[in-house]
């Protein structure tokens, strides 16, 4: 009697969701010259702006990651305290990063490791790394490390249930990084994608990028997708199809399909950007104050009236209603 092949795992309904949702079989075909077009439109909007400020030259290049983009977009006071301020691991910091290390593990591993042993895999191979993370992670006490481990572990549990499992012919690949050169060497713009899908081909695009966030979703949080997709474009020419936050508290993929039109805008944002940084920082431009949900940990939150009395107005919000007597 011939052995019998085991069926496959059903997925569960989240999976399924996911499955169906990242899955589809529309390909949308971009046009051959599209990246030459959105290089060169770039270029010529920031060259100007670049002869203006000599002091940026290929040995010291302006660089532009999404973090930048987002903080001087947003807040201008606050992007320029980012420039002094002297960041500081915490447990609340460190555990995107550590649940990043262990679904990449996840990706790459073989054979079948719960959660657990990739999020303790993931700290083993962070405390190794010779940078501030890796020496607050050897800095931890039992108490505080466990407290950390068991925080990533809900995470990847909740990405492990909710995620089908990935198989080697979707082309997963993690931490993919970009970076375009612009301007003779001059700006460079630079991205590290958490999680890539599947692959164009020729003009037909085919892949898919996902963002995982450990947070609460932000406003923010598709506009760095966005560069993403426009740094692959000007990377390979073909633009990915697919945009995904995938919130690991929820298990909750948010998507956007790509289309030339969000290229052009994403590209006008970076120009924007640079515009902005280049006044901010020479002084030629008095930086804005804009009020957010993020003013709460903000480095000069303190010292800003208008972040203060934003957060008094967002606390009184959700403050308890006062009983009645």
């Amino acid at each position: 009697m011939s052995e019998q092949i085991p069926e496959a795992p059903r997925l569960n309904p989240a999976q399924q969701q996911v499955l169906d949702e990242l899955g589809s079989t529309d390909r949308p075909t971009f046009r051959d010259d599209l990246r030459d077009h959105l290089r060169h439109e770039i270029e010529e909007a920031i060259a100007p702006l670049l002869d203006a400020h000599h002091h940026i030259t290929v040995d010291q290049p302006l660089f532009l990651s999404k973090r930048k983009l987002s903080l001087v977009h947003g807040c201008e006071a606050r992007y320029l305290a980012d420039l002094t301020d002297e960041f500081s691991w915490s447990i609340p910091a460190a555990r995107g990063t550590v649940a990043h290390k262990a679904i990449e593990i996840l990706i790459t591993r073989r054979g079948n490791p719960t959660p657990l042993d990739l999020v303790n895999d993931a700290m083993d191979r962070l405390e190794l790394d010779e940078r501030s993370l890796g020496e607050f992670i050897r800095g931890l006490d039992e108490a505080e490390r466990a407290e950390l481990v068991g925080s990533v572990n809900d995470f990847v549990s909740t990405f492990v249930e909710s995620f089908p499992p990935i198989k080697r012919q979707w082309v997963p690949v993690a931490e993919s990084r970009s970076r375009a050169n612009l301007c003779n060497d001059r700006v460079v713009l630079q991205g590290v994608t958490d999680l890539s899908l599947g692959r164009s081909r020729g003009n037909e695009a085919g892949k898919v990028l996902i963002d995982l966030k450990t947070g609460r979703p932000q406003a923010g949080h598709i506009d760095d997708l966005r560069f993403y997709a426009f740094l692959e474009t000007l990377k390979f020419g073909v633009p990915p199809r697919l945009l995904v936050n995938y919130l690991l508290e929820s298990g909750e993929p948010r998507k956007e399909q790509v289309t030339e039109d969000m290229l052009w805008t994403t590209g006008k944002r970076v120009v924007d950007a640079v515009e902005k940084l280049l006044a901010l920082e020479t002084g030629e431009r008095e930086a804005r104050r804009t009020p957010s949900g993020v003013c709460r940990f903000c480095p000069i939150q303190s010292d800003c009236a208008e972040g203060t009395q934003h957060l008094a107005v967002l606390d009184d919000a959700v403050a308890p209603a006062s009983p009645i007597s």
